[in-house]
């Protein structure tokens, strides 16, 4: 287990290093410079190239990454072009609210969607074809479609829960979870539908296992054979969709940010390509790399704990 956990820490640094290098090099691939988005439109080529100059934007790539990268080593990620902002602290304030809402997303997907397809599988029948073909629509509804109607029916219809905008958990723990609850809500629909699938398909194999018939031969109660040891067996495949689907939701945060007006790292990011606020984009792009391969690195030692032949794959 040990071999194990240090090659893929290994690979976790080296995936980060390469996706800082790559941010890197695409910033100063684009058209345009900092000096040229600090000054405006209205600044003379010379103006623009003292700028530059003065930011570092005309020394070697080589030199400014490493520069870079000492001061990323050091947890500093510089400073915004556009306002002068810590983009470190700005990123560190946005984070809890990404992460969060990808979190409790996950979550509710992985307890809605088990329970669903667990039964399915045990009940079959008429309910597991519902089961099925429902999770099949739910996986066609775009995320936006499924916010904007549970805005009108939770919000605008029957009043219940604000459609937009976020508030600390400082400042008030309940209106921190009702801000994050439509969103949350939205997330889980088609996160649900993956998961009840996943595990709906892994216990109609797991049941129809050697082992399983076996336990039933020797007279083990039927939930115990359903709820404890088929279950075990179903629970690799759905705890990797799990964390593919926390991943997907992290990373792919703009749309349900900024449907409901929330403060997170997808709202950064979009403001951060809109101004041309290279610091600022770099800084979103390595948090989020960070994020992702950590949550790749725990899922990878959760599954090896529940699958002893990935630890010697």
């Amino acid at each position: 287990m040990l071999g194990y956990l240090t090659r893929r820490l290994a690979l976790a640094v080296v995936t980060v290093l390469v996706a800082v290098l790559i941010s890197f090099l695409l910033v100063h691939a684009t058209d345009g410079s900092p000096g040229a988005i600090v000054l405006g439109p209205g600044a003379t080529p010379a103006e623009i190239a003292a700028k530059n100059a003065e930011l570092g934007w005309d020394r070697p790539l080589v030199t400014q990454f490493l520069d870079y990268l000492g001061h990323l080593l050091r947890g500093d990620l510089g400073t915004s072009i556009i306002d002068s902002r810590d983009i470190g602290a700005d990123l560190a304030a946005r984070l809890p609210v990404t992460g969060f809402i990808a979190l409790f997303a996950t979550v509710l997907s992985g307890l809605v969607g088990v329970f669903l397809g667990v039964t399915a599988a045990v009940r079959g029948g008429r309910f597991g074809t519902f089961i099925t073909s429902s999770s099949g629509v739910a996986l066609s509804l775009p995320v936006f479609w499924v916010g904007i109607l549970i805005v009108y029916v939770l919000s605008i219809q029957l009043g219940w829960l604000p459609a937009t905008g976020y508030v600390d958990f400082a400042d008030s723990p309940i209106d921190w979870a009702k801000g994050l609850l439509l969103p949350v809500l939205a997330l889980t629909v088609g996160g649900a539908a993956i998961v009840a699938r996943t595990a709906n398909a892994g216990m109609r194999d797991a049941l129809q296992a050697e082992h399983i018939r076996t336990l039933r031969a020797v007279g083990t109660p039927a939930w115990r054979i359903r709820y404890v040891h088929a279950l075990r067996s179903t629970s690799v495949p759905v705890i990797s969709v799990l964390g593919i689907q926390f991943i997907a939701l992290f990373g792919g945060s703009v749309i349900i940010e900024n449907l409901f007006a929330l403060p997170g790292l997808g709202q950064a990011s979009q403001a951060a390509v809109s101004s041309h606020d290279f610091p600022a984009l770099i800084g979103v792009v390595i948090v989020a790399t960070v994020v992702v391969v950590l949550t790749n690195l725990l899922l990878d030692l959760v599954v090896a704990a529940l699958d002893p032949k990935v630890r010697t794959a």
